[in-house]
């Protein structure tokens, strides 16, 4: 019955989408509802988008997962928009630019460099697409039972139809409203819990005691294949079989297997997460994994790589950027990000509540795999009764607002950078690519069942840092650069980054500072990709026109222009 809660959200987004309809008649309605978007109402819509699985359901689950160091992540998330307040946002809709590929060729006049963008687009766009459609599935699967493909068909299904119906318009009504609704159904359910688990819980939350044994009969229900260490004999159940007593040393739980833990048994480790409660955990730095001495490893790096990721990724996340172009004008741009801030603010208060009541409540999904549940898993665990399904039930609805907001946003961009930037477009294929384009990412989501959420997200951010960043910062703020620079250090940027994290999945490295500079790459990759864009281009000229262009950026456009009088 609890998934039933998710009905009403889908409803809601089809009909206040169906609001776009009327208002779509050409290109420009479709990618940016015709630059008529207050700043107030586009604040509450990028907010909206901007609240992902990563946020709604993430950021808490790394919390349980690698300790309170993961609250650095919303930090960098809600800075990227000071950066784009201060550097990108006027600017860059002053260009009178659809996409961001349209900016790149309005400033350097390359159609190359155009179409290299949308294929960066593209990636990013997967990146971030496929998270949001395989948290929708689990969050089904925990809620109600139903197959892990009927929520990512759902997710895929609603946000397809709306965007083929309404474009940008349908997607601004719907992101303002389910802004709303996250922040009321995240809030209200982080209230209730507080005062339900008692003054006990709470110090225990702010105080936590290393997980060491269960204290009570404890089922654990893998997700992925698992390496669990113990440090004494325990014995288990296995998928209903009878127990069997496991000796000390590395033993491997398969994706999909049950394990029940008796009361008092000890709680194995799990190679790369932190056991909650532990001085690793209660550290206020990112975890960077084990050394082969036993030291605390390189955490301050792996903090600084994340907060470059997503600080400066904000400023390259394509359908952040297009929202920038619905604004009326540079100022109101300005104001939107201004806005954006202090709404990110508001909402990130409480991720780290979900995450620090679930380090005390729910420890076991350290070992599972699933902390990505935890925040709709909580209710349940403190009152199993008809309050706990209500607040389950609002959290799931919420968490599928989140999948779908951002889902609206990015397919926008997909869709555009297919249908308007590689090939001339049309309103009638715009609308048949927003379909296309969601059918082929379910395609991908549905055997992505075991990707981590945090993770994947993580590596767009790190993607559109060490690309989009460089290429808007410098065209906006520097006239030498050049088409040429722009193209190489773009390239230089995507496989430093999405490459080299591809490669690093496939070696295999145990972990080190080598294993850590392939994982999280944006520390060293953006650096590279600005250093090669500035060292490109000057060995070149800049574009014929790029003083006009420059000039075009930074004018105010809503003041008039003086002009001399003859007499």
């Amino acid at each position: 019955m609890i998934a039933l809660a998710v009905v009403p959200v889908v409803v809601a987004t089809l009909l206040i989408g169906a609001r776009g309809v009327a208002a779509m008649r050409t290109t420009s309605d479709f990618l940016v509802a015709s630059r008529r978007i207050s700043p107030t109402f586009n604040a509450a819509a990028v907010s909206g988008e901007y609240l992902s699985a990563a946020s709604f359901l993430g950021v808490a689950g790394l919390v349980v997962k690698g300790g309170v160091g993961a609250l650095w992540y919303p930090v960098g998330f809600t800075a990227g928009y000071l950066l784009m307040l201060t550097l990108v946002a006027a600017p860059l809709r002053r260009t009178g630019a659809l996409t961001v590929p349209d900016f790149a060729e309005a400033r350097l006049g390359s159609a190359t460099l155009r179409r290299l963008c949308a294929v960066i687009v593209l990636v990013i766009g997967c990146l971030y697409l496929v998270p949001q459609f395989t948290a929708a599935g689990h969050v089904l699967t925990l809620v109600s039972g139903t197959p892990y493909w009927v929520g990512v068909v759902v997710a895929g299904a609603a946000v397809s139809v709306t965007l083929a119906l309404g474009g940008m318009r349908a997607a601004t009504y719907v992101q303002a409203f389910q802004f709303v609704l996250k922040l009321v159904l995240f809030i209200v359910p982080a209230v209730w819990l507080l005062v339900a688990v008692g003054p006990q819980v709470r110090g225990e939350a702010l105080n936590p005691v290393e997980f060491t044994q269960f204290p009570r009969d404890t089922v654990v229900d893998f997700t992925v294949d698992t390496r669990l260490s113990l440090a004494e004999p325990v014995t288990v159940r296995i998928d209903g079989e009878p127990p069997v007593t496991l000796p000390p040393g590395q033993h491997t739980a398969a994706a999909g297997e049950r394990w029940e833990f008796p009361a008092g048994a000890a709680v194995p480790r799990v190679d790369g997460a932190e056991v909650p409660g532990s001085t690793r955990w209660e550290r206020p730095l990112l975890d960077a994994g084990p050394t082969a001495d036993g030291s605390d490893g390189h955490a301050l790096l792996a903090t600084g790589s994340v907060l470059m990721a997503t600080a400066l990724g904000t400023m390259g996340l394509p359908h952040i950027l297009i929202r920038f172009h619905t604004s009326p004008d540079g100022r109101s741009a300005r104001r939107t990000a201004a806005i954006t801030v202090g709404l990110l603010g508001a909402f990130y208060l409480f991720p780290g509540v979900y995450g620090l009541l679930g380090a005390v409540l729910l420890p076991e999904l350290y070992l599972s795999g699933a902390t990505d549940t935890v925040v709709v898993a909580l209710p349940s665990r403190v009152d199993p009764g008809w309050q706990g399904d209500l607040f389950t039930a609002l959290l799931t609805a919420g968490a599928f607002a989140a999948f779908l907001a951002t889902s609206l946003g990015l397919l926008l961009a997909v869709s555009g950078a297919v249908a308007h930037d590689l090939i001339p477009a049309t309103l009638r294929r715009l609308r048949l690519t927003s379909l296309a384009a969601a059918t082929v990412v379910v395609l991908l989501a549905l055997p992505a069942a075991q990707v981590d959420v945090g993770a994947l997200v993580t590596s767009a951010f790190a993607v559109a840092a060490s690309t989009f960043c460089p290429l808007l910062v410098l065209g906006i703020w520097w006239r030498r650069l050049t088409a040429q620079g722009a193209q190489v250090g773009m390239l230089v940027g995507l496989v430093s980054s999405a490459g080299v994290m591809a490669a690093g999945l496939v070696a295999g490295l145990e972990p080190g500072v080598p294993a850590l500079l392939l994982a999280q790459p944006a520390l060293w990759s953006v650096p590279l990709a600005f250093a090669t864009m500035v060292a490109v281009s000057l060995r070149g000229e800049p574009p014929s026109g790029a003083t006009s262009a420059m000039l075009r950026l930074h004018l105010d456009e809503s003041r008039p222009v003086p002009t001399r009088s003859r007499s």
